[in-house]
């Protein structure tokens, strides 16, 4: 049997109060993944509901229908909304504290679009932002050298000019790279190829190790601008010598050329697939992201950021390819 009695004004302060930081508490744990159906958006959605968020999906009315449903049967709170309407986003937008965009396009998505996003999130008030960026450090590529950076760079100087605290998530190359059948590794010819030096550390990271760090700072209210992660950092010499390790047979490098070679080729194959341009990986995309590889290597990782994260090292993300290979 509950027991009424009368509310005094200190307790209604008190109640006010509460009431308002529990408001606080719950728009803290609310992060809104714009991208949610995609691969690396579905993996970051399950590592935020791993790590305790209540996740809200944002998804365009023509969504797969399947993924959609999946994600309500995770129990994650689905928004549909026309992308191209500042209303409907800033309504989706409400309440969370923190915007993750895991888009993925070319410029009609990755400026346009998320810039609709952003102005979406500063007009409902949300703290944060964490952009589609998830690639090489792309500060530390000359513009014109990658054109899907390059879209990227135009977007950050729309967003580093908002009214919200913003990161971005450095992870080099996706370490699933190694399995697509570039010069990087091939199990065919058991070489590894290499691009002027054979001893450059490059960065790798999992999908899913990408995933877990995003959720993490996505529920972390004090990251700073730019974070850098890395599942392992390997050079061609590395890469040569843990497939020979962990498979058995040897490897051996594959000289490739100067960088000034691959951006030279890039270059002319750009000019004469003009298509491409239409495409978000035409092959000499590809090309530019492997040579943007071999033009940044990054010193200091922020891994260490959050202790409870574990990390695949390059010894088991080969031995799964050997695996598949089989």
């Amino acid at each position: 049997m509950f027991t009424f009695t009368k509310v005094g004004k200190s307790d209604k302060n008190s109640f006010n109060f509460l009431k308002k930081t529990h408001n606080k508490i719950l728009m803290k744990t609310t992060i809104l993944v714009a991208g949610a159906t995609g691969n690396l958006g579905g993996r970051i959605v399950k590592a935020l509901l791993e790590q305790g968020a209540n996740v809200r999906a944002l998804v365009r009315h023509n969504s797969d229908e399947s993924k959609v449903e999946h994600l309500k049967q995770s129990r994650v709170d689905v928004v549909t909304a026309d992308m191209n309407n500042l209303e409907e986003l800033t309504k989706a937008c409400e309440g969370v504290a923190c915007v993750v965009s895991v888009l993925q396009g070319l410029h009609d998505v990755i400026v346009d679009t998320q810039t609709l996003l952003l102005n979406a999130a500063v007009a409902a008030g949300v703290p944060r932002f964490i952009p589609s960026d998830f690639s090489t450090d792309f500060t530390q590529i000359a513009p014109g050298e990658n054109r899907n950076f390059d879209l990227r760079r135009e977007f950050k100087e729309r967003l580093d000019q908002a009214l919200i605290a913003a990161t971005s998530i450095m992870n080099g190359a996706f370490a699933e790279i190694l399995a697509y059948g570039t010069p990087l590794l091939n199990l065919k010819d058991k070489t590894a190829g290499y691009w002027e030096n054979p001893d450059l550390k490059m960065d790798f990271t999992t999908m899913d190790d990408t995933a877990a760090f995003t959720a993490a700072a996505a529920l972390d209210a004090s990251t700073p601008r730019i974070l850098h992660i890395a599942s392992f950092q390997l050079s061609a010499n590395g890469i040569a010598e843990t497939a020979t390790e962990v498979l058995q047979q040897p490897f051996k490098l594959a000289p490739m050329g100067t960088l000034a070679d691959l951006s030279a080729h890039n270059q002319r194959e750009r000019a004469a697939h003009p298509e491409g341009e239409q495409e978000v990986f035409p092959r000499w995309q590809q090309s530019q992201y492997i040579q943007s590889m071999f033009s940044v290597q990054i010193d200091t990782l922020d891994n260490d950021r959050y202790p409870d994260l574990t990390w695949t090292s390059a010894l088991e993300m080969i031995k799964q390819l050997g695996q598949r290979g089989r």
